[in-house]
C-alpha cells in the first residue's frame, strides 16, 4: 500500500531535505523514524525539496509498504523516533488504481507549490525568532515591491533567479501569486524617533514549480525594490536578462517556508497543519 504523511520541520540545523551521507536532513531523520517503527526500511519521496535552513508547515510525502497500521498509529509510532523539531501531522493510505498500484504521487500530482517569506523589519535583528525569520534593518515600500512583484506573475524563463547547481530541466515556470503584507508589531516596537515602524513582512508565493534558489533569488530582488536602490521596472529587466547576474544577491534562507503542495480535491488531503497558524501575517 502507498502511505501519504504531512510532515513539518523546522530546517535550522539540517542540510535540506534530500537525503546526504552525512544523515543530517530531514529526509534522513523521517526515513530512519519511520524504519525504527516499522522495523523495515523505507524510502520516501517528497512533493518538493527544500534548501539547508529552510523550514516546511507541511511537506507532503508518499512511501510504499505491505504492514499494515492505522493513520493515527503512522503519525504517533514515527513521531515517537522524531527528533523535536520534526513532526509528522497527519497519514492517509492512499487508494490504488484498478490493476492494484498504487495512483497517488506526492510530486506529480501536485498542482501547484506554495512558499512563505517572513521578515522581520526592526532596527534590532531578531532573537527569539533567529533563524525562523528573514531581516532589514532599513524601511520597506509596499507598493514598490508589490508593482515589481506584478512583473513575475504567469509564464516565465526564470534564469535570473536560478541557482548555478539548479538540475530542473526547464527555467520556465508559471508563478500563480503573489501577495506580500506587512504586520506592524505595535508602539512598543517602534524605534524612539518614530521613523520606522518594526513587524513582520509576509511574503506568499505560488505557482507550479520552483527552481534552485528561485525565491531566495526573488526576495534579494524585491527588498532591493523595497529600499528604493531599484525601481519597480527594474524586476522587468532582470527577468528579461534570463542571467543570475542580472539579479540582486540570493537572500537568507531563515524566514522561507515550505507551505506545501496544492493537490486535487478527490485526494482528500490537508491543506494545512496547526504550524500554519504559528507565522506572523495574515493566513492563506
Amino acid at each position: 500500500m502507498r502511505i501519504a504523511l504531512g510532515v513539518s520541520y523546522n530546517g535550522s540545523r539540517y542540510q535540506g531535505w534530500q537525503s546526504q551521507p552525512s544523515g543530517n536532513t530531514v529526509q534522513d531523520q523521517l526515513e530512519a523514524a519511520l524504519g525504527r517503527f516499522a522495523a523495515e526500511k523505507i524510502s520516501t519521496t517528497c512533493a518538493g525539496r527544500t534548501d539547508a535552513g529552510v523550514h516546511g508547515l507541511m511537506q507532503v510525502v508518499h512511501f510504499d509498504t505491505r504492514l499494515q497500521r492505522s493513520p493515527n498509529s503512522w503519525v504517533r509510532g514515527t513521531n515517537a523516533f522524531l527528533p523535536r523539531d520534526i513532526a509528522v501531522h497527519w497519514a492517509r493510505e492512499m487508494p490504488n488504481s484498478a490493476d492494484g498500484r498504487p495512483s497517488f504521487h506526492c510530486r506529480t500530482h501536485a498542482t501547484a507549490r506554495r512558499y512563505a517569506y517572513v521578515l522581520l523589519q526592526s532596527p534590532v535583528r531578531p532573537s527569539i525568532e533567529a533563524e525562523r525569520v528573514g531581516w532589514v534593518f532599513l524601511p520597506l515600500q509596499a507598493h514598490a515591491m508589490q508593482q515589481a512583484a506584478q512583473a513575475l506573475l504567469g509564464e516565465h524563463d526564470f534564469s535570473s533567479f536560478r541557482a548555478s547547481g539548479c538540475q530542473a530541466k526547464t527555467p520556465i515556470k508559471t508563478l500563480h501569486r503573489i501577495d506580500i503584507s506587512f504586520t506592524p508589531a505595535g508602539h512598543a516596537a517602534m524605534r524612539e524617533d518614530h521613523a520606522m515602524p518594526c513587524g513582520y513582512w509576509r511574503f506568499e508565493f505560488e505557482g507550479s514549480a520552483f527552481l534552485h534558489h528561485m525565491i531566495r533569488n526573488i526576495m534579494g530582488c524585491l527588498i532591493y525594490i523595497g529600499q528604493g536602490k531599484q525601481p519597480a521596472a527594474w524586476m522587468q529587466q532582470v527577468l528579461q536578462a534570463r542571467s543570475r547576474d542580472a539579479a540582486a544577491p540570493t537572500f537568507s534562507p531563515d524566514g522561507l517556508y515550505f507551505l506545501g503542495p496544492v493537490y486535487d480535491a478527490h485526494w482528500n488531503l490537508p491543506s494545512s497543519t496547526p504550524a500554519f497558524a504559528w507565522l506572523p501575517g495574515s493566513p492563506l
